[in-house]
């Protein structure tokens, strides 16, 4: 009789793929942030409430930050599926993580969209 655990094992390309596609978006979205920020002709508390109020930088924003937790997401997944070996304690850090991860999220909708 085979045991099998609940390890989560064979997302290889899909991995590979959520971790590039998230790192190009927050990397583009960081260029752009950067470059608006530059271009601010001062820097004050108008001009920094002016840049949140279109609701292009919130969205981009949001896009930023779930793919931010997508691509955390995944590495720790693939850390505590290659270094924890007891299930039942991986299982315990995955909910923890993605709790975590979903709570961040939610809490950057709040700032984006409560200023």
């Amino acid at each position: 009789m085979v045991n099998r655990e609940v390890i989560g094992a064979h997302y290889g390309l899909r991995d590979w793929l959520v971790q590039r596609i998230t790192a190009v978006v927050m990397s583009v979205f960081t260029v752009i942030f950067l470059v608006k920020l530059f271009l601010m002709p001062q820097f004050d508390y108008a001009h920094w409430s002016a840049l949140w109020h279109g609701n292009v930088m919130r969205f981009a924003a949001l896009l930023f930050f779930v793919s931010l937790g997508l691509h955390a997401w995944v590495g720790m997944r693939n850390i505590f599926m290659d270094y924890v070996k007891n299930t039942n304690l991986r299982v315990v850090l995955f909910a923890f993580v993605i709790l975590a991860l979903v709570t961040y999220v939610a809490w950057a909708v709040q700032i984006l969209w409560g200023i």
